[in-house]
């Protein structure tokens, strides 16, 4: 701990600079502590306060800019990717779609305080035309509030963070082990509870091809798109005929299915754990013939992405006159 406070003393800016700047980016580094420490040291000018705040608002802007640009070249699926990796990857969905929806631009005010939603806010303002300058403009403003917050919380209880820091130091070693290892229990525990979530062995699955051929010889089962509505208005696309009704909605609304006919589930989420879990209700609800579309809406839309491409590219035979 003594190490930190002399780096933080000898280039406290360029620090927290980077520090800020890979959380943004999404890497596993804590930059609150640093503010918060940073900020203690400020009240005794061991750090320049101004030069710290500064380096923090570039750090978040340069990070979470990457991110938006991201979303503006690549699309929607920038933000799918980045929740696939997380330990929640479903629920890292549904909070941010939930987020954008409601607060539009002030989501990325909102986001800096909601872990796993805050390095996907950008990328999904990129993908859904958000402007350069509007973009920049909350951009500044969330960073301000949220750097701000860290460096006067440091300030307010720079005494305390003195001797707390103290007897990390003298803890030591064991500190650092102690935490690793609760930590790493931690990321375990979440790692087994997505993978008993993801266990789909009493789920039935159909492939979009297999669905698509069942439109076209006139067999049309009851579909129901699962994603929240927030998620469906962010993103239109849809499977003709389908019915909404987001997941937590779904135990409410069983009596509607309830005369046997087909039903297949679908989200657009990693590892169609929103449709796994919806069938799940279902079929508890004792409604038997329930199956996930695999892959969801993108697999659906990349299916008709490769009819479309077939169909133009067959050859066209001209008729000719016996």
């Amino acid at each position: 701990m003594d190490d930190l406070v002399t780096l933080l003393t000898a280039q406290g800016a360029a620090v927290v600079f980077l520090a800020t700047l890979a959380t943004r980016l999404g890497a596993p580094v804590p930059a609150a502590p640093f503010l918060v420490i940073a900020g203690g040291l400020s009240v005794g000018g061991q750090v320049s306060f101004a030069a710290v705040l500064v380096a923090a608002l570039l750090g978040n802007i340069l990070g979470d800019g990457a991110w938006f640009l991201a979303g503006r070249r690549w699309g929607y699926r920038v933000m799918r990717l980045l929740c696939r990796i997380s330990l929640s990857a479903d629920s890292c969905v549904r909070r941010s779609e939930a987020i954008l929806g409601r607060w539009g631009g002030l989501s990325l005010i909102a986001a800096k305080f909601v872990p796993g939603v805050s390095v996907v806010a950008p990328p999904m303002a990129g993908a859904l035309g958000m402007s350069n300058t509007r973009f920049l403009s909350y951009e500044t403003v969330a960073a301000l509030i949220w750097t701000l917050g860290f460096l006067v919380l440091g300030r307010i209880f720079h005494a305390a963070i003195q001797d707390v820091l103290a007897v990390l130091s003298s803890i030591g070693l064991t500190a650092a082990v102690v935490g690793t290892l609760v930590l790493a229990a931690f990321v375990a525990w979440r790692y087994r509870q997505r993978r008993i979530a993801l266990a789909a062995d009493d789920i039935e699955h159909i492939e979009a091809g297999d669905l698509r051929a069942a439109f076209a010889a006139g067999i049309r089962p009851t579909l129901i798109d699962v994603r929240s509505a927030e998620g469906r208005a962010l993103d239109p696309r849809a499977i003709p005929g389908a019915v909404g009704i987001a997941l937590r909605e779904l135990p409410s609304q069983l009596d509607a299915f309830a005369d046997g006919r087909e039903l297949i589930v679908f989200c657009d989420c990693p590892n169609d754990e929103s449709a796994i879990a919806a069938a799940r209700v279902l079929m508890k609800a004792g409604l038997p013939r329930v199956r996930v579309l695999a892959g969801g809406l993108s697999a659906w839309a990349a299916a008709a992405a490769i009819e479309a491409d077939a169909d133009a590219g067959a050859p066209h035979i001209a008729a000719h006159p016996a």
